[in-house]
């Protein structure tokens, strides 16, 4: 049996003090910028956004702190249990989930409903960086190499996809890719790739997509074509980040987002109220501790020894620099709608968990970046 090298500090103190604060510092600025705005979002009330954004913020940076802790080979040893548990929640979601506004995302378990899709960002990682720590380099680029992850991203994102949710669909494929490229795949099978999606892109915009997700694309291109139906989303975010000028309208006096003209300004056009309210200065502030924070996350990358705590790293740090990347493209109007939420700062409870859960992995790696775990080491094997 193999034995783990974990030449990090053992003691539960040590372990905190190793801790990337200044990372955590920045969570929570982000954090606690998301329960200001979610209480402008109440007009001044901390019902029913910014109580329940606090309380799931409190838990989650627990739970982040308590995932930060576990060493390197249970997560390793976790990462295929999560990923078929996540699968199943796929699963379970077509079979018997919830419907809102005409997707079926949702899962209720009692009191707790979840979106199985966001779970699945983060275990597509994990599995993604287990089993390319144990494949052998000579066998990334064989048929085992090549298909076994094209089954690991390719099976979720069909069922996301058919839910119908393609925010996280092309979530969920650009953070495996990424975690496929930094792998070590050779550059004939990188331009090969290219060469595929460039032919397959156009055809599944052509025919793979819902009425409504080609007519966002078409809204997209055009806006002003349909002021008061399908353009009106993107057309009343751009007035409201216009009208907050370069200082902003002032906390709580956005006339768009209080007058109700600007649409989901909870979720996914909190930005915008954002802008409207703090200006261009507010919005690059922002900007700049999202950039920050993956800073930190990229730094903690190249630090780690290991390949599956690299990798890992960088698949969850993709994931969120693709979450604030395309919110902010698509209210500003340089890309399409698609329902993708600003991480930390908008309402809705799994995107936090899964979001802070991704941190702790990043802050664990962190503590134990000069861990040497050997091929097929973990929990499980």
């Amino acid at each position: 049996m193999a034995v783990f090298r974990d030449a990090v500090p053992r003691g539960f103190r040590a372990k905190l003090y190793e801790l990337n604060w200044a990372l955590v510092l920045l969570l929570v600025l982000l954090g606690c910028a998301g329960i200001g705005m979610l209480y402008s979002v109440g007009e001044g009330s901390w019902d029913p956004w910014a109580i329940r954004h606090a309380t799931r913020f409190a838990l989650g940076m627990s739970m982040m702190l308590v995932v930060a802790l576990f060493p390197p080979r249970f997560w390793m040893g976790m990462a295929y249990p999560i990923y078929l548990g996540a699968l199943g929640l796929l699963v379970g979601v077509e079979l018997f989930g919830l419907t809102i506004q005409g997707a079926q995302r949702w899962i209720d378990i009692g009191p707790i409903r979840m979106q199985p899709s966001e779970i699945m960002k983060v275990a597509v990682v994990l599995a993604l960086a287990r089993f390319y720590h144990d494949l052998p380099a000579d066998k990334v680029n064989g048929p085992f190499g090549l298909l076994t992850p094209l089954f690991l991203i390719g099976a979720p994102a069909a069922l996301i996809l058919h839910q119908p949710d393609l925010g996280t669909t092309v979530l969920l494929v650009a953070s495996g890719a990424v975690i496929v490229f930094l792998s070590g795949l050779s550059w004939k099978i990188i331009a090969a790739g290219a060469g595929a999606a460039a032919v397959g892109i156009p055809l599944f915009l052509r025919f793979g997509l819902e009425d409504y997700q080609r007519a966002r694309i078409m809204t997209f291109l055009n806006p002003e074509a349909d002021p008061m139906g399908a353009g009106y989303h993107i057309l009343q975010s751009k007035i409201a980040l216009g009208s907050g000028g370069f200082t902003g309208r002032g906390y709580m006096e956005g006339t768009q987002s209080h007058l109700n003209y600007l649409p989901e300004k909870q979720t996914d056009f909190i930005f915008t109220m954002l802008g409207e309210e703090f200006g261009f200065v507010g919005g690059i502030v922002i900007l700049l501790i999202y950039a920050l924070v993956l800073a930190n996350a990229v730094a903690i990358a190249t630090s780690c020894k290991s390949k599956f705590l690299r990798l890992t790293v960088m698949g969850i740090a993709t994931t969120f620099a693709l979450y604030v990347f395309i919110n902010t493209g698509m209210v500003t109007g340089m890309l399409p709608v698609v329902g993708v939420p600003l991480p930390l700062i908008s309402y809705g409870g799994t995107v936090m968990m899964t979001v802070l859960f991704g941190f702790g992995l990043i802050l664990g790696a962190h503590i134990h970046r000069h861990a040497e775990p050997p091929q097929g080491a973990g929990l499980f094997g």
